[in-house]
């Protein structure tokens, strides 16, 4: 990816978040002598190494990634983070024929399962969440809506996602937060980052 960044192409999520832990596992060891990555970008299938200083440092780094494993354990691990959800969306329905279950039972296993922030991307604060234990797939919509609610939790493919902000999208929307996914005021300012682990909660 030119002189300052290198480009790793994995098999899947998984993989992507495994990969992303070690690269910054590496960088954290003094003893490599690699150079510090500006940037460490997981997305579906890839993994961007950014802010290298020179394309010296590009090939340091391809040879060390070319023998190393990642680390044991499907999963990078970073800051729990439960969202509450009211369980109005729109599509509950089209959701429960997709999993072959009642909308009720679409809201209690969601509730029920734990997801893991793949990587980020579409919008500012816009995670892709998969669910460590897998769910049904569920299709995207034949025609995307023009407008999606801020906060509008959302299902498609093998992912969840919320919308940090009205936008348009062609998720299946199940239901409807009011926490604030992205806050440019915050130190962080997205709420979900690569590696959390997030639970959705019924809003009280």
């Amino acid at each position: 990816m030119g002189r300052h960044a290198i480009l790793v192409v994995v098999d899947d999520p998984v993989s992507a978040s495994a990969t992303r832990r070690l690269v910054l596992g590496l960088a954290a060891d003094a003893s490599r002598g690699l150079a510090t990555p500006v940037d460490v970008v997981p997305a579906a299938r890839t993994v961007l190494i950014d802010g290298l200083p020179g394309q010296a440092d590009v090939e340091a780094w391809r040879s060390v990634l070319s023998d190393a494993v990642p680390p044991e354990g499907s999963t990078t691990r970073g800051a729990e983070v439960t969202i509450e959800v009211g369980y109005d969306g729109a599509d509950l329905a089209v959701v429960a024929r997709a999993w072959d279950c009642s909308p009720e039972a679409v809201v209690s296993r969601h509730q029920s399962a734990v997801f893991l922030v793949a990587f980020c991307g579409f919008a500012p604060g816009f995670a892709y969440c998969l669910p460590t234990s897998p769910l049904p797939v569920v299709p995207r919509r034949d025609e995307p809506r023009e407008r999606v609610p801020g906060g509008s939790v959302g299902l498609a493919d093998e992912y969840c996602g919320v919308y940090p902000s009205a936008m348009p999208g062609g998720w299946q929307l199940v239901g409807r937060t009011s926490a604030v996914l992205f806050d440019p005021g915050r130190a962080e300012p997205a709420l979900l980052t690569p590696g959390a682990t997030v639970k959705f909660r019924a809003a009280p």
